[in-house]
């Protein structure tokens, strides 16, 4: 039986060591945009913003078809389009810079950043900001629209869309706050995935 050698190297690697990120070490990666690869259910690969197998284009498309929608008719005259433009047009903004985030492993290279806390609290507050524009263009489609005509469907589809997107942001903070919590993983899941689940 070989004996336990007097001096054992303990030397460790941080992740600070690879922090210098060229745009040439920058690729894509194809698993944000495969869904079938994860079985984690529908609602968590179709919304969830958290896990790097998920794909936001749910999230994108319809937030695009809400300011898309509204900007197609005269907002400008109401205060209350105002409003659900700014956070339809803002959180697709972001969003996308979220889905730019983790199809490039930028998360990865970004360690000090708490990821899944950020998260979690962007879907808190896209669902916050959601709720309050949803409420915002359904009671303004009546009052400034006359029933029947071209801005009238546009704005009560939008706020059918921005229904629909509030849930789904919803549904994605719910997730989120799962894996902040780190549910459903061990620390030896946690430690592979570098903590960014």
């Amino acid at each position: 039986m070989a004996e336990f050698p007097s001096k054992v190297s303990t030397r460790t690697s941080s992740p600070a060591q690879g922090a210098g990120a060229s745009v040439s070490s920058l690729r894509p990666n194809v698993c944000v945009l495969q869904r079938e690869r994860y079985g984690k259910g529908l609602w968590s690969v179709a919304l969830n913003l958290t896990d790097a197998g998920g794909s936001v284009s749910p999230l994108q498309v319809l937030g695009l078809l809400v300011w898309a929608l509204i900007a197609d008719t005269p907002y400008h005259l109401y205060p209350a389009y105002g409003w659900v433009m700014f956070v339809a047009v803002f959180l697709w903004l972001v969003t996308i810079v979220v889905f730019v985030i983790y199809l490039f492993q930028l998360h990865m290279k970004l360690y000090m950043v708490p990821w899944p806390l950020v998260l979690m609290i962007f879907n808190v507050g896209a669902t916050v900001l959601y709720i309050t524009a949803f409420i915002t263009c359904s009671a303004a489609v009546e009052p400034t629209s006359l029933k029947g005509t071209r801005p009238y469907n546009q704005r009560a589809a939008a706020s059918f869309f921005s229904c629909l997107v509030m849930i789904a942001y919803g549904v994605s903070a719910f997730f989120s706050f799962q894996a902040w919590r780190g549910v459903g993983s061990n620390a030896a899941t946690s430690q592979m995935a570098g903590g960014y689940s």
